[in-house]
């Protein structure tokens, strides 16, 4: 066992899955080596009826997901720093094998620069992975496993480090894409990203729109992706092609007139500190397959 790297766990959740968190936290529970600490945040409710040795954080409401996980984080000390990594997980996955917490370990410590791993999604009945779930664009493949550029926010493990060196996830998002904008930031800063097939987190095959608000949070924060990390030349090219992108797919029109406010927001509204990533990133980023321009 690789037992020198200390991880922790965190699962954020609105109460309203008690039976897929429990089981969830079995799954947690069962995995090989040292116990995997773990923290539950509750997203405007309060948790309770949790394992021994779970600890809860309640908020008095639902901050979204990034905000949410960064309270995670820092149940953890500062920036997490009371462990090595840790796994954030979505409330109704579940952990299919028991070694993936020791696969975790020997990944992080076999690589001293790999700073974030996205597991492999597949539907508890079918055993499929959705093609958006594989983190790349060449994702016919999901058994394949890869250096890649962004990772899956509900199914992955991220070393403590990179947060101390390039913070958290982005809070105004509240959901879409704040995994790619912590992960430009973790590549501009020399770490690395790694799809991993063998690490699997099962979960129910759902669209990404029965969210509310997906098509509006999606265009915004697109636009806000592109403000805060890219240099200026590539900020209009990435946007137009995402434009071009959006409109070849054929939305609906009540799904077109929300993404377009969204985007007409992303302009309006604040996007946070700037610091666009290097063009030595931009060239890493096309190396690895996906350019930041689309």
């Amino acid at each position: 066992m690789t037992a020198s790297l200390k991880l922790g766990a965190v699962i954020i959740t609105m109460g309203n899955r008690p039976d897929d968190l429990r089981a969830l936290l079995d799954s947690v529970a069962r995995q090989q080596g040292d116990a995997i600490e773990t923290v539950v945040v509750g997203q405007g409710v309060e948790i309770t009826d949790l394992p021994e040795g779970v600890r809860s954080v309640t908020l008095p409401e639902n901050v979204g997901i990034p905000g949410g996980r960064n309270v995670g984080i820092e149940a953890f000390g500062p920036g997490g720093s009371d462990v090595d990594a840790l796994l954030f997980l979505d409330d109704d996955g579940l952990l299919a094998n028991d070694d993936t917490a020791e696969l975790v370990r020997q990944a992080f410590t076999a690589d001293p620069r790999l700073g974030i791993i996205s597991f492999r999604i597949a539907d508890p009945d079918t055993g499929l992975t959705q093609r958006r779930h594989v983190p790349r664009l060449r994702a016919a493949d999901p058994m394949r496993s890869s250096r890649v550029t962004t990772f899956l926010g509900g199914a992955n493990a991220v070393r403590t480090k990179v947060f101390a060196e390039v913070g958290g996830l982005p809070d105004d998002f509240f959901y879409a894409h704040e995994e790619t904008d912590l992960a430009w930031r973790a590549l501009d800063a020399d770490w690395m990203i790694d799809y991993r097939s063998d690490m699997v987190l099962l979960h129910p095959t759902t669209p990404p729109s029965r969210h509310a608000t997906y098509h509006f949070n999606v265009a915004r924060n697109r636009v806000w992706l592109a403000r805060r990390n890219l240099p200026a030349p590539l900020v209009p090219v990435y946007l137009g092609v995402w434009l071009l992108l959006t409109l070849a797919r054929r939305p609906s029109v009540p799904a077109l007139k929300a993404w377009f406010g969204g985007f007409r927001e992303g302009w309006k509204a604040s996007c946070g500190p700037r610091h666009p990533m290097k063009w030595r990133t931009v060239w890493r980023l096309t190396r690895l397959g996906r350019p930041p321009v689309v």
